[in-house]
């Protein structure tokens, strides 16, 4: 059987299969994880950047290839996760830009596309490494330039694409002495290349078996030890512990003030972790770095637009995980600070980790965390300097007296409300003492003017006001301010009372578990109109009992 061309259809079934053969060995590419960090979760990472690729191919009915090639493009592109998933998304970026107005793809245009991939990717890491994901796609465009000179048929084409992508993988730990060192290959270059085996297997119209039979992991892992391949590394020898993506969706008023530039960014950027990776297209930046204080990065995006689809995950707790049963592990030596929080909603949960708390316990109004849960969660900050930030008025006693009984030196910060507690968090520094901090976050809290809104559960009147069951209270830093019908006017009288258009610069809006999009955007413009010189920041918290929470500085 000869193939000379590839349509659009052709190229959907490859990339569904590749992705397929990619998701049912994913736990295997995982199991090779070592670089950049040993965190185990390359092949997840790929695997869910990949089936996002694939559910937007899935909606394409036109028999084009270009038009299929850019739908992968763009579901990669927002489903990236991780290092490695971002440059799966930006290999087929410049794939897919190469080929965006070709109906059929010959050997020639899918070599030309291979390589445009490897220039994309590569231009999209601040400091690339042999040895990786990006070897195996470079090597494997090489190979295929000089195959399409003399190769027409598409099937034949492939099979030598995926050979020499099989042979650079072979190569890895030569070129990177960590891999040599465990005894693995490079996990992103085994996933690329199950994903090159999956296009191949449905060119030649074959059934791939449910589990790899290419990689051997008695043979690559030290099966006499029965290590993992993650346990080379200590975990407090990861420098830069968060694993943090974000998006920025640009809006034009913030560019006009100040200018994007992706170089500069990047370069701003690398100052403050490494593993970096900034994409960006006339819309969204997409931005993948591993950073100690992952706020510091999204503070930066923010100059540019909102954020979205932010995801940040403590890389130390995932290689603890990984490397084996608490009796097997070495005592973790105790960091200089850990920062305890309280708050209910994930997105705000979220957001005081992007800030740098390292343990955030549920709980809020209606649902008090006891001393217990307190001194658990200053346990799990293993820290020889404990901050705790109640946020809220009922929980600071508990947090007191958690204080008390830890074994460990501990100060409350007085927080009673999230935007405090937020506001707090800006003036930690780990180069003060744990008095000065105290001292220095205490003092931010009165900075910042904090809102709610919720409901009454009953009528009653408080300080000459009447207030009905089911309406809704605009709460102003404890005291209720409003009270009406209406959710969305309620917000609007709360915020008219918060702000001081002379003073005040910024406005947080944390919308709640059951608010609607529709109103946020709705209550964005009310803040425009009304208050045009104010900086706006949107977060979803999540959080239930209060449909918003309002922080004015």
């Amino acid at each position: 059987m000869t193939l000379r061309n590839v349509n659009g259809t052709k190229l959907a079934e490859m990339v569904l299969q590749g992705a397929h053969h990619l998701k049912i060995n994913s736990q295997m590419i995982d199991a090779l994880n070592v670089f950049p960090v040993p965190d185990g979760d390359t092949g997840t990472n790929m695997n869910l950047s990949m089936t996002s690729g694939a559910e937007e191919v899935k909606k394409i009915s036109e028999n084009h290839a270009g038009i299929v090639s850019q739908a992968l493009a763009k579901g990669l592109l927002m489903g990236a996760r991780g290092n490695s998933g971002v440059i799966l998304s930006q290999l087929f970026r410049g794939f897919s830009k190469a080929v965006e107005e070709k109906e059929t793809l010959t050997t020639k245009d899918l070599a030309d596309a291979l390589q445009g991939g490897v220039n994309t990717a590569y231009k999209a890491v601040m400091k690339p490494v042999e040895g990786t994901i990006l070897t195996v796609a470079r090597e494997a465009s090489e190979a295929a330039a000089q195959l399409a000179e003399q190769e027409e048929d598409v099937i034949a084409f492939m099979q030598g694409v995926t050979k020499a992508s099989k042979e650079s993988l072979k190569r890895t730990p030569d070129l990177l002495p960590v891999l040599k060192e465990v005894g693995v290959v490079d996990s992103g270059g085994q996933g690329l290349l199950t994903i090159y085996e999956g296009f191949l297997a449905n060119l030649k119209g074959e059934e791939l078996p449910e589990a790899s039979s290419q990689v051997s992991m008695e043979d690559m892992v030290n099966a006499e030890h029965h290590k993992t391949a993650q346990s080379f590394m200590k975990t407090e020898e990861i420098e830069f512990g968060y694993c943090t993506e974000f998006m920025v969706k640009f809006e034009q008023e913030k560019l006009n003030k100040q200018p994007y530039d992706e170089e500069a960014f990047r370069e701003e950027l690398s100052e403050h972790g490494d593993s970096l990776l900034v994409v960006s297209d006339e819309e969204l930046i997409k931005v993948h770095i591993h950073a100690e204080y992952p706020g510091e990065a999204m503070t930066m995006g923010q100059r540019y637009g909102s954020l979205i689809n932010m995801k940040i995950e403590n890389m130390r707790e995932q290689h603890t995980s990984i490397v084996g049963s608490k009796e097997n592990r070495q005592p973790k030596e105790k960091s200089d600070y850990g920062i305890v929080t309280v708050a209910m909603g994930d997105g705000i949960k979220k957001l005081f980790e992007s800030l740098g708390a390292n343990v955030v316990i549920q709980g809020g109004q209606t649902m008090n965390p006891s001393t217990k849960d307190i001194s658990q969660a200053i346990e799990q900050a293993h820290a020889k300097h404990v901050l705790i930030l109640p946020n809220n008025k009922n929980i600071t006693m508990a947090a007191e007296q958690a204080a008390e009984l830890a074994e460990v030196e501990v100060a409350v910060i007085p927080s009673k409300t999230i935007p405090q507690g937020m506001s707090a968090l800006l003036g930690f520094s780990p180069d003060l003492d744990l008095d000065a901090n105290k001292s220095e976050m205490t003092s931010l809290m009165s900075e910042v003017k904090s809102g709610q809104v919720t409901y009454a559960v009953r009528d009653t009147q408080i300080g000459g006001m009447t207030i009905e069951k089911d309406h809704f209270m605009g709460i102003l830093d404890g005291d209720i301010s409003s009270t009406q019908k209406d959710q969305l006017e309620t917000a609007k009288a709360l915020l008219r009372a918060m702000i001081d258009e002379d003073e005040d610069e910024i406005v947080t809006i944390i919308s709640g578990e059951e608010v609607d999009q529709d109103e946020i955007n709705e209550l964005e413009a009310f803040l425009e109109e009304h208050f045009e010189d104010l900086e706006v920041e949107v977060h979803k918290g999540g959080q239930p009992i209060y449909s918003y929470i309002f922080a004015v500085e």
